[in-house]
């Protein structure tokens, strides 16, 4: 990136923007003409994403294909992107990150092909899929058929993830800008994911299941969510959707299964905003644990890949035992505003492992088994719903500031530039944050402080906050364009359709009603007028996608102003707008509709105008009469299973060398007189640390530790080592690789 030329002013507004980092505390933070909208119709669907009754008729053939890929960035010294703590900086790897698309296609018309892909990150993002998109027409003819309208990139929403990589200046702020070898290695890797997906395209058919996950998530906004229309509320059993809904991808020439891709709606924040180990969070253990059953199913063939996705994740937790105060009270935060004692800080969420000194990653690893407990009993059900019918795909721009569109009780209104309100600064149980903001608060700031770092932002005029009402605007980002802008205002509108399932592509955080609302809007759209007579349209929503847009609330919600309403970026009637644009365009899924969606405006690209205050490594030393890979802690002679090893290494930085598709470390074990790899880094039970000792001498270690009691199951009796792969940087630049070994040690 050319940032040389960027000026003093430009530095001045970056120092401004510094002065806020603290107060993001949770980036997780953190017409209507209703095309064919029939009131009447709602019972007819109660639960979209809900049981579906299982066809006899055989499934349509497709060509289909899966492919993963390695997308771990900088595990130390960059800050993580969910939670917007300027103190969560990588230390280390707990789990590496991945890259899972999925690709469907029509087996006669190469034009009708869709790509699903899931990013082991916070969200999708500008700046990542025009990466993507470019890749893309560089791979050549092959991937011409890959592009803007067919090609959905999603997050997990994991908040364990290196940052740096996002287009807009809001969420650079903690990690002091843009870092391109962070943003290289979510594209470089997401792009083989794909060229995985195509080379493997074989016929096939998809089966849908679904199941209800009943001890995977909870409401942390119970409060907003009660505000919506009892009537509304009573034709659900649950106050979150508890239903998975999958896609099983079988091949036709063996009937092996080479990959599914589930929705589920539960937040990437098991592990907590003080730990700093890169991981992909519960649905990266889920992925993990599904893809390890599949590698020893005979139904299943090599290379299977399991997608974890995220939904309408908006108000969801996946801190199951509720939000506690933790000031000696023991008492349940305050229903309302989530606070203990008036203040937001001691009010935390606790998951199933609460009270263990780990970061929360015990229950992460819980959270994200019983993902993928509940995935597999769909995956192993004789009864799954045949997809028939054709692919269908459309993407297009809409410029929400001032977006007007005819709402469902016949008046005009409009949507506004994007703007933060007071309770956005609050953040939530799962990450709560700082100085005197409270969620639930429709007021003014009761710091004044607060006041002029939003007005120096850039003032929100009164046409602003109203539009906002009754959001009162704390940070109008929409309208801040200095040095680039920092949020967008023009967003992805995006639907892919495979017969009759709908894949309703997000660019932000729908609550659970927003969702249900948006679900069953377009399945009364699509069942009149998409899929064919008689079908039942099964829909889904899949984000953060294609962009970050923070929230998406209902009014009722948004009336509240908890975390989720503050953080609805374009006022009171996002979600209308969001409902109004999918099913404007939704007609372009019809099988028999010809021509081409208009591309809408384009969105700023803000990859060569970023700010970088991310210093680079300048050198390596291994200090003093010692060498890199030399044993500082050697592991013991000889361990029980289920022991903790741990070995000490002189170490390097790992930003030297990221090792995609590689690892920074490795169990090996003796298997006669050879030595056979039995972990790497993409395992949850082998963690990597690596600390700086010196900055002046380059000096650092790296701490390797093996639970061995395992994770899904314990390492068997025998004999075994520990490695550690590094590569250091002498004084000029030059990058060259060692290894390290421990001691050869026994469990028995």
């Amino acid at each position: 990136m050319a940032r040389s030329h960027i000026a003093i002013a430009l530095g001045a507004a970056l120092t401004l923007a510094l002065l806020i980092s603290q107060l993001l505390v949770h980036v997780g933070f953190p017409q209507l003409n209703y095309w064919h909208w029939r009131q009447e119709q709602q019972d007819r669907y109660n639960v979209p994403q809900t049981h579906f009754e299982t066809r006899q008729a055989a499934g349509s053939q497709y060509l289909v294909g899966a492919g993963k890929a390695d997308i771990t960035g900088p595990v130390v010294e960059i800050n993580f992107m969910g939670y917007a703590n300027s103190s969560q900086t990588g230390s280390g790897l707990r789990q590496r990150l991945h890259s899972r698309a999925f690709i469907v296609g029509s087996p006669s018309n190469p034009s009708e092909r869709i790509v699903y892909i899931v990013l082991d990150t916070a969200n999708g993002d500008t700046a990542i899929r025009n990466g993507i998109l470019e890749g893309l027409r560089n791979l050549g003819s092959d991937y011409s058929v890959y592009n803007k309208n067919n090609v959905a990139v999603t997050g997990t929403h994991s908040h364990a993830g290196p940052g740096a990589w996002l287009n807009y200046l809001l969420p650079q702020i903690t990690s002091l800008g843009f870092d391109k070898q962070s943003y290289q290695a979510i594209v470089d890797g997401t792009l083989l994911s794909i060229k995985r997906a195509h080379e493997s395209l074989t016929l096939g058919t998809i089966t849908a299941g679904s199941a209800k996950i009943s001890n995977a998530n909870i409401n942390r906004s119970l409060y907003a969510y009660l505000a919506n229309p009892a009537s509304e509320r009573a034709r659900y059993t649950d106050d979150v959707d508890k239903t998975m809904t999958l896609l099983r991808f079988t091949r036709a020439s063996d009937g092996k299964h080479i990959g599914v891709l589930n929705w589920f709606a539960v937040h990437g924040t098991s592990l907590l905003g003080n730990q700093t180990l890169v991981a992909g969070d519960n649905k990266g253990v889920a992925a993990y644990l599904f893809e390890k059953e599949m590698a020893g199913n005979s139904a299943a063939a090599p290379g299977f890949v399991a997608g974890f996705s995220q939904a309408n994740v908006g108000d969801t937790t996946p801190n199951v035992n509720g939000a506690w105060c933790e000031d000696g009270s023991n008492q349940q935060c305050r229903l309302e505003d989530s606070t203990c004692g008036g203040k937001s800080q001691q009010c935390r969420g606790r998951g199933p492992f609460f009270g263990l000194n780990d970061g929360g990653a015990k229950s992460c690893f819980e959270i994200g088994k019983r993902q993928s407990d509940g995935a597999l009993g769909i995956f192993r059900s004789s009864s799954l719903t045949p997809i028939t019918g054709a692919v269908r795909s459309f993407h297009t721009f809409v410029n929400f500031d001032g977006f007007t569109f005819r709402h469902p009780n016949g008046s005009t209104v409009k949507t506004c530039a994007a703007a933060l309100g007071n309770s956005f600064a609050a953040g939530t149980t799962d990450g709560p944050g700082a100085f005197d903001f409270t969620q639930n608060d429709p007021g003014a700031p009761k710091n004044p402080f607060w006041n002029i770092v939003g007005s120096a932002i850039s003032p929100a005029g009164a046409a602003q906050r109203a539009c906002h009402y009754p959001k009162p605007v704390l940070l109008n980002v929409g309208q801040a364009n200095t040095p680039y802008p920092w949020s967008p205002n023009i967003l992805d509108i995006q639907v892919l359709r495979v017969g009759q399932f709908l894949m309703i592509v997000a660019p932000g955080e729908a609550t659970t009603m927003a969702g249900r609302r948006w679900r069953e809007a377009v399945y009364n759209a699509a069942k009149d007028n998409v899929v064919k007579s008689g079908e039942d349209p099964i829909v889904v929503i899949g984000g953060p996608a294609n962009t970050y847009a923070h929230y998406i609330t209902t009014e009722q919600e948004y009336g509240i102003q908890r975390y989720e309403g503050a953080s609805t970026l374009y006022g009171p009637h996002t979600l209308n707008a969001y409902i109004n644009n999918t099913l404007t365009y939704l007609p372009y899924l019809a099988d028999s509709v010809q021509g081409t969606i208009p591309p809408g405006p384009s969105p700023p690209d803000n990859r060569e105008r970023s700010i970088s205050l991310i210093t680079g490594v300048v050198f390596d030393s291994p200090g003093l009469g010692k060498k890199f890979g030399q044993v500082t802690s050697d592991a013991a002679a000889s361990y029980t299973r289920g022991s903790l090893i741990s070995v000490t290494f002189v170490g390097a930085n790992p930003r030297n060398n990221l090792r995609l598709e590689g690892t920074y470390t490795a169990v090996e074990k003796q298997e006669g007189s050879n030595w056979v790899r039995v972990r790497s880094d993409a395992d949850w039970d082998l963690v990597y640390e690596w600390k700086r000792l010196n900055g002046l001498t380059g000096t650092s270690e790296v701490k390797i530790t093996w639970d061995s009691a395992g994770a899904p199951t314990a390492a068997p009796a025998g004999t075994y080592r520990i490695r550690y792969f590094g590569d250091s940087k002498a004084v000029g630049g030059k990058i060259s690789a060692f290894e390290g070994v421990s001691r050869v040690f026994t469990l028995t």
